[in-house]
């Protein structure tokens, strides 16, 4: 009874362990490892060059209608995801796809068939809630109004949280062009989130709904105001 009582302690701190690897120490590594892929691309696409603030809304000019970039390839990197509300320093590389182990694991995917960023229709990403770096761990703590910025090689994406939908995992409707309702021609250039809920499990599904605003073009020189820190760090690092 004692060697047996001994194997199932040892076995529970195995499994504490590892618990805690899954939920705070690897995910801070992986998490971090993510954010160095985002600059190093962003270095890639900056080439250098020096960026300033944009100024207020109504003393700048119109940038024009977004460049719309084409889709790459299944696990191709081709953009960064930067959310403040999760963080001053939050960015998060995007790729092509939503594999478990070849797109998710690295950071955000890019749903296939979906719209591209800037596109008219619906941009729709995924991500973790827990594990692989938890990239959209905090999804739940979006506010109207918050800003969402997507960044490719063009230039910054800005689009404005607008609400959150609870779903179940068959709920595909909300990747639809206008979401909820297939079929119907979209007006809008919409940008969805997509993660698992509750927390720890993935019994449904969490939905962040975003309204596209306006961009910045890269050949502009200059980048939002309000993350013009992150991109002065990142090009600093």
């Amino acid at each position: 009874m004692g060697i047996l009582g001994e194997l199932f302690i040892t076995v529970g701190v195995i499994a504490l362990l590892f618990l805690g690897w899954q939920v705070w120490l690897g995910n801070l590594l992986e998490g971090n490892e993510q954010q160095g892929q985002a600059i190093a691309l962003s270095h890639e696409w900056g080439k250098g060059d020096i960026v300033t603030p944009a100024p207020p809304p109504a003393e700048r000019e119109d940038p024009g209608p977004p460049a719309i970039g084409e889709a790459p390839g299944n696990a191709v990197q081709f953009a960064n995801m930067i959310i403040p509300r999760f963080g001053a320093d939050y960015q998060r590389p995007v790729a092509e796809g939503i594999g478990f182990y070849d797109v998710l694991d690295l950071g955000v995917g890019h749903y296939p068939g979906t719209e591209m960023p800037g596109e008219v229709g619906n941009a729709a990403f995924a991500a973790h809630r827990t594990g692989d770096g938890s990239a959209f761990f905090d999804i739940d703590k979006l506010t109207v109004g918050d800003s969402i910025y997507v960044e490719m090689e063009a230039g910054w994406y800005r689009y404005i949280f607008r609400g959150l939908e609870y779903v179940h995992p068959t709920g595909v409707g909300v990747l639809a062009p206008v979401p909820q309702f297939p079929g119907v021609e979209p007006t809008d250039r919409i940008l969805t989130l997509t993660s698992c809920n509750p927390i720890y499990t993935a019994n449904e599904r969490i939905i962040a709904y975003a309204l596209y605003d306006t961009w910045y073009p890269r050949a502009a020189g200059v980048v939002p105001d309000e993350i013009a820190g992150l991109v002065a760090a990142t090009a600093a690092s």
